[in-house]
């Protein structure tokens, strides 16, 4: 099955798809080491606009859905890892991270990329971005599960508990204890 990633070029789990039969469908051809050409097309106001977009987007929006509209139907799962926690420690350094978990780039285009993921109906694997080793371990075991057992499964796996804008879920205070912290303030 052809498999896509958000980010593309997150290559923590790249060689996983490879490794389990599937084909990784990327417009940067990430995984093919010795050929990393950027997919071929001219970008015009019809062939994006009209699928993907508005007239409103900065072009550099606009490009990088164009790259992602050369994959995106073809696609018959996706892998999304969330968002980066703001407050995190570094497991790696700058260049090691980018390199396991694929760059940000722009976060309009991200958001819309996730949006056309989920109006195609297709399997999707939702990942926390992890701020530990156990959370690496997990997300590698989470995707394997998730790639061994594709034609079994329907609609959205949301492994990493992540809310809409793809961060992970905070821990809430029960309304007593928030009661109590304000009390003790005062």
């Amino acid at each position: 099955m052809n498999v896509i990633v958000v980010p593309d070029a997150s290559m923590i789990v790249i060689p996983l798809i490879e490794k389990n039969g599937h084909t990784y469908l990327s417009p940067s051809n990430f995984s093919r080491y010795d050929d990393m050409d950027i997919c071929e097309g001219n970008l015009t106001f019809d062939n994006l606009i009209s699928k993907y977009s508005s007239s409103e987007l900065p072009s550099g929006v606009k490009s990088r859905l164009f790259l992602f509209s050369e994959v995106v139907e073809k696609a018959d799962a996706a892998i999304i890892i969330g968002k980066r926690p703001k407050n995190r420690k570094r497991m790696y350094n700058s260049l090691n991270d980018l390199i396991l978990f694929g760059g940000n780039a722009c976060n309009n285009a991200r958001s819309l990329e996730v949006k056309i993921v989920q109006d195609l109906n297709i399997p999707t694997l939702k990942l926390a971005f992890p701020k530990n080793q156990d959370e690496l371990i997990a997300l590698i075991d989470a995707t394997n599960e998730f790639l061994k057992n594709l034609e079994n499964i329907e609609g959205t796996v949301n492994e990493g508990n992540l809310t809409a804008d793809l961060s992970s879920k905070k821990e809430k205070y029960p309304l007593n204890d928030f009661k109590k912290i304000l009390d003790n303030l005062i």
